[in-house]
């Protein structure tokens, strides 16, 4: 089970979009999360990019915790595709958001 809301994901997609702009917020609401959160998100963000199949989001889950060097924030803003990824990650893991991002449109 995700342990991160589907709506602070959307948000962070809706962030990640709009650029520079939003850079800072983005990177203070992903510090914001707590270690848990923080796990999840790397793993969705893993299982949309493929390097996980939803099968094996335990297995991510683990990995996100253990090898976890650099401040998430900076890792994730730095990786290429991140608002598809967690969108494909989402749909990959059956999570269905259109609720959240109507909420934030």
């Amino acid at each position: 089970m995700l342990e991160i809301s589907p709506s602070k994901v959307v948000q962070i997609i809706f962030q990640h979009r709009e650029g520079p702009i939003a850079a800072a917020e983005l990177h203070a609401f992903i510090d914001g999360l707590n270690v848990d959160e923080k796990a999840h998100l790397t793993a969705l963000a893993w299982v949309g990019r493929g390097a996980f199949e939803p099968e094996d989001f335990a297995e991510a889950l683990v990995t996100a915790h253990t090898q976890a060097t650099t401040p998430t924030a900076d890792y994730l803003i730095g990786m290429p595709h991140l608002a598809e990824n967690l969108e494909a990650g989402l749909e990959a893991m059956g999570i269905d958001v259109t609720g959240e991002e109507e909420d934030l449109l």
